[in-house]
């Protein structure tokens, strides 16, 4: 009798997991971290980090409509993204890139692509990106100014796929310049060797869409201690997001979807 019991408890158990599984890719959540940064004209600055949108018949244009709105609602200062805007077909490119191009933020919307969004059409990706007014980080950097003080922004293209270039991140910078570098990839962090970058944003990982729990992922495109979350590798600080979409199966479990907010602070001192 009390196996019987035990039996239906753990049949309930799955069904509510099994259920919560696949309404969780729409639970999305606001994730915030402060980073300190050596230019007090930055104080107070805001930045949004979106990516892995993998808009496909698993993520709807509903879905990534509720996004922009919700990070429009942020007022960000400067939006970065990450990439894997599409999982694999060209015919995704164009009506993800028309809700996209409704972000808005002062200071510009920059982005790098991903390992699927290469895959699929890299020249054809890029273009809609530019058509959409975000500007490509892949392998180029920019200076964001404000009140006589400026950060730097970079990006590095593909790891997988393609060939990534810290260089034009870091030339022409000084050693108190605040450096923000984007790729798609974490695991490209233990490739930089230089010691100018002071952030690193990622995705790819997807938080592990499907874990256990929230401990540990069974299966993930990254090494797993770069999983999600902020890590510190070689003094930079590495920025891991779960993202938007899902790709494989349409569920995650314990890896909600996530806008990052950075906020920078400027040193007391």
């Amino acid at each position: 009798m009390i196996w019987i019991k035990i039996s239906f408890v753990l049949i309930i158990l799955f069904l509510i997991f099994f259920v919560y599984a696949f309404i969780e890719k729409y639970l999305l959540v606001n994730k915030t971290y402060k980073i300190k940064v050596n230019k007090k004209a930055f104080n107070g600055y805001k930045i949004i980090f979106l990516t892995d949108f993998h808009y496909s018949e698993f993520v709807s244009l509903k879905l990534i409509r509720k996004v922009v709105k919700q990070v429009n609602d942020l007022e960000a200062d400067l939006i970065l993204l990450g990439g894997d805007y599409v999982t694999s077909r060209i015919g995704q490119i164009d009506p993800v890139f028309n809700e996209l191009k409704h972000l808005k933020a002062k200071d510009g919307i920059y982005g790098v692509i991903g390992n699927h969004d290469y895959d699929t059409s890299k020249s054809l990706v890029l273009e809609a990106m530019g058509n959409s007014g975000i500007i490509s980080l892949d392998n180029k950097a920019y200076w964001i100014d404000k009140n006589g003080e400026r950060i730097r922004i970079g990006g590095v293209a593909d790891n997988l796929f393609d060939k990534p270039d810290i260089n034009p991140t870091i030339n022409n910078t000084l050693p108190d310049d605040f450096i923000i570098v984007v790729s798609h990839n974490p695991d490209y962090v233990e490739k930089i060797k230089s010691e100018k970058i002071d952030l690193m944003l990622s995705g790819h990982t997807h938080g592990g869409q499907v874990t256990v729990f929230g401990l540990y992922a069974p299966y993930i495109p990254a090494k797993q201690k770069y999983r999600t979350g902020l890590k510190i590798v070689n003094r930079i600080s590495l920025i891991i997001s779960n993202g938007i979409g899902v790709v494989g199966l349409p569920i995650r479990f314990f890896a909600r979807p996530q806008v990052v907010i950075i906020e920078l602070g400027a040193d007391s001192d």
